[in-house]
Formats: C-alpha cells, sequence, structure tokens
C-alpha cells in the first residue's frame, strides 16, 4: 500500500537521520554517505513500506542495517588469508614495521603542552583526565562546580589549540 507524499516525507526526515549517522560513522564525509544511501534505499523500496508503520523508525532501522553489513564488508576485505604451507609468510603484509616515534614525540608535545598550563587549569584537568568526577575534583580543590567545569573546558580549548597540528580531521 503507497502512502501519499512518501518521498517527501522520506526527505524530510533526513535531518532526524544526519545526527544517527554521523554517531555511527564518527565522519562526516562518510555520514553524508550513509544519509545518502539510506534515502535512496527508502526511495526504492517505498512498495516495502507499510501505511500505520513508524516511517522514522524504518528509516533508522535502514540506516543501521546498512551501516552493519558495511563494516562487515570492510572487516571481510581486511582478513588475509594464507594458503601457502610456509607460515614464515602468515600476516605478512608487506609493509614496513613502524617504530612509534611519531607516537613518542607526539607524546612529549602533549606532556609539554600539559605542563604549560597554569596550575590553575592543570590541575582540574589532570584530575578530570584520570577519572574524577568533577563533584569529586570541586570538593578535593574547595571550588565551585561551575568554577572546575570552566577551567577544564578552557584547559581542552587551549590544548587543542596547542596540539592542533594532530587533529584528526585534517
Amino acid at each position: 500500500m503507497l502512502v501519499p507524499n512518501f518521498e517527501k516525507e522520506v526527505v524530510g526526515m533526513s535531518g532526524n537521520l544526519k545526527p544517527y549517522a554521523i554517531n555511527l560513522t564518527k565522519d562526516l564525509d562518510a555520514a553524508k554517505d550513509l544519509l545518502q544511501e539510506t534515502l535512496l534505499r527508502a526511495l526504492s523500496n517505498k512498495d516495502k513500506f507499510r501505511e500505520g508503520t513508524n516511517l522514522k523508525a524504518w528509516l533508522f532501522t535502514i540506516m543501521k542495517n546498512i551501516f552493519i553489513n558495511s563494516y562487515r564488508r570492510k572487516v571481510k576485505r581486511r582478513t588475509l588469508v594464507d594458503t601457502t604451507d610456509n607460515l614464515y609468510y602468515i600476516n605478512s603484509s608487506g609493509n614496513a614495521i613502524r617504530n612509534k616515534a611519531e607516537g613518542n614525540i607526539m607524546l612529549e608535545q602533549m606532556h609539554r603542552a600539559i605542563g604549560d598550563l597554569s596550575s590553575d587549569y592543570r590541575v582540574p584537568f589532570m584530575m578530570h583526565f584520570k577519572g574524577f568526577k568533577y563533584q569529586e575534583i570541586a570538593n578535593d580543590l574547595h571550588l565551585p562546580l561551575g568554577t572546575v567545569k570552566s577551567r577544564i573546558f578552557f584547559a581542552r580549548k587551549e590544548l587543542k589549540k596547542q596540539l592542533g597540528v594532530y587533529a584528526m580531521d585534517k
């Protein structure tokens, strides 16, 4: 049974679907692709939609299934199957072995950036980093809760500025 204005309603739901796609993929471009694929599947399978069904839930299910199937395909593609008798070649992908020097340099710069923070920001930030809750930090430092939250916020902001070279979205 066809639903009147089905296409318009499906496209209208894209605003609700986009945050979910971003949450699933953790990448804006991949989220846009996932959203587009979801809308395309929904529109091409409109004959399978039944009137009275929750359209939003139907679209979210389509998106989730597309994401899961895509993930499974990627994992399967990366799986190395070795059919040789010589076990020396098992798991050899031809890539060079990394010595983690880049990670050590980044870690040193991160420690330096944290050390450069004033103690007003560094102490609450490090306590939060170590797992303390905001209220616990406020009690330990005898500060108002709002002050603790703002100091941690400004510490993060400063660290992002100083360590922007390592940002993942470049």
